[in-house]
């Protein structure tokens, strides 16, 4: 927290497109009801975060928001003992509303940039108290989160070519506690974009000397807008009871419960489960005509 009021957070858990600019300065404004532009999300900046593990396995939530709310018990903590202090009051009675530390049954009040003043100066502190209010705090679970979902697919399949439509697409998930249901859905939407690629499109392929045959976005297909439905985004809310604000991860989600939903669908379509992915036109063209011809010879 700064002189003026500001709060900065230094975080070791790196954004790559997922929204913690938002979604940490979310946690922080709500927590000291304070304009969500007054907080600024550093992270990535080796000269200010001394120590961080970037993000994976869907923990930026459960693991590096709990951090950051550890690190705000804190913080709140002295920002109530200097407010009770300068405003002669009772510690249990001073609460943080609309930018204001305030003291419950008055009128007393102290800008929360006063609070922020007061700590730098030092000028009339609690006796002991080290001055600045600069908190840190490391968090590690004490067990996985476990969000859970259903993931629906309705494909077409033409008999004649193996060409596979995706009509519709639902995913109903339970990520615990959702700080931003937006951000929330373009996780998901981009999870199952990526496990449609995967299902359909996607493949390594080498030739017999090794050689990479689609080492470039012209030999390797990518999911575009014209492979993917419009998509159905449902959420119940079962709080985790293993962080502070029950979190689940969503960030793989999507391109975890896609993939089986699509060749499921496919397989269910053309009655045979010898199906391998990517599921390519003529993958399920060939896997179309070889279970004509087990049927025939029966």
């Amino acid at each position: 927290m700064n002189p003026v009021g500001t709060i900065e957070v230094l975080t070791g858990s790196h954004s790559h497109g997922q929204g913690h600019e938002t979604t940490f300065a979310q946690v922080v404004a709500e927590r000291f009801d304070l304009p969500v532009e007054n907080i600024s999300i550093v992270h990535g900046d080796t000269d200010k975060v001394q120590f961080g593990m970037g993000t994976y396995g869907s923990r930026s939530g459960a693991v590096g928001v709990s951090a950051i709310v550890k690190a705000m018990d804190k913080v709140e903590a002295k920002v109530r003992k200097i407010a009770a202090h300068v405003l002669e009051a009772n510690e249990a009675d001073v609460y943080c509303e609309g930018g204001n530390v305030k003291v419950r049954g008055t009128n007393k009040s102290m800008g929360w940039h006063e609070v922020g003043l007061a700590a730098y100066t030092a000028h009339n502190l609690p006796a002991g108290m080290e001055p600045g209010l600069k908190e840190g705090a490391f968090y590690d679970p004490v067990n996985f989160t476990f969000p859970a979902g259903c993931y629906i697919a309705e494909v077409e399949v033409d008999p004649e070519t193996g060409r596979t439509t995706v009509c519709r697409f639902t995913a109903a998930d339970d990520f615990g506690t959702i700080i931003n249901p937006m951000i929330v859905a373009g996780q998901v939407h981009g999870g199952v974009g990526q496990g449609i690629g995967q299902a359909m499109l996607e493949e390594v392929v080498y030739d017999g000397d090794g050689q990479l045959l689609t080492a470039s976005y012209m030999d390797y297909a990518m999911p575009r807008a014209a492979d993917v439905p419009f998509f159905g985004i449902e959420h119940t809310s079962t709080p985790c009871p293993n962080n502070p604000l029950g979190i689940k991860g969503c960030g793989e989600a999507g391109a975890i419960g896609s993939p089986p939903a699509i060749i499921n669908a496919i397989t269910d379509a053309i009655g045979t489960e010898e199906l391998a992915m990517p599921a390519s036109p003529a993958a399920v063209w060939a896997a179309i005509q070889a279970t004509k011809s087990a049927r025939a010879a029966e």
